[in-house]
């Protein structure tokens, strides 16, 4: 008898926790595709929060910039991100299409980086064979330059 009350708690209890709560759609919904973009720009901002800006500070809340940016407030999407959540399946392929998008913007990202290093590197190539060709010794002990001449 103890089993039995003990299983019929144990699978009421699973039920109850189990809530497939769709929420209804607000009327101010954000459209989905510019939930993925307002969500890529929202994880690039929290990822820049603890890196230095151009003023060498940190720790910069820069989410109000991606409001102003969709010209919306954190009320608008908290209550789109709550309708968008309570659809597990469709949140699913959404937070798939934000994955893609910061993908795409770190490739590009990671290629001007690649060209710049590159274009630093001839720079410092040239540089360095233009001192060689005027007689200029760079001694590896010292940040100075010594010339043939001393």
């Amino acid at each position: 008898m103890k089993n039995l009350i003990l299983f019929v708690l144990c699978v009421s209890l699973c039920l109850a926790c189990t809530g497939n709560t769709i929420y209804k759609e607000p009327d101010n919904l954000i459209p989905r595709d510019s939930m993925v973009s307002l969500l890529t720009d929202m994880h690039i901002a929290a990822a820049a929060k603890p890196i230095k800006n151009l003023d060498q500070k940190r720790d910069l809340n820069y989410m109000q910039l991606v409001y102003d940016k969709y010209k919306i407030d954190s009320l608008r999407f908290e209550q789109s991100n709550t309708f968008y959540t309570s659809k597990i399946d469709e949140y699913d392929k959404l937070l798939k299409d934000v994955r893609r998008s910061l993908e795409a913007k770190a490739s590009v990202y990671q290629l001007e980086k690649n060209k710049r290093d590159s274009i630093k590197k001839s720079k410092l190539k040239i540089k360095d064979s233009i001192e060689v060709k005027k007689g200029v010794k760079i001694k590896k002990d010292s940040p100075k330059i010594q010339y043939e001449d001393e």
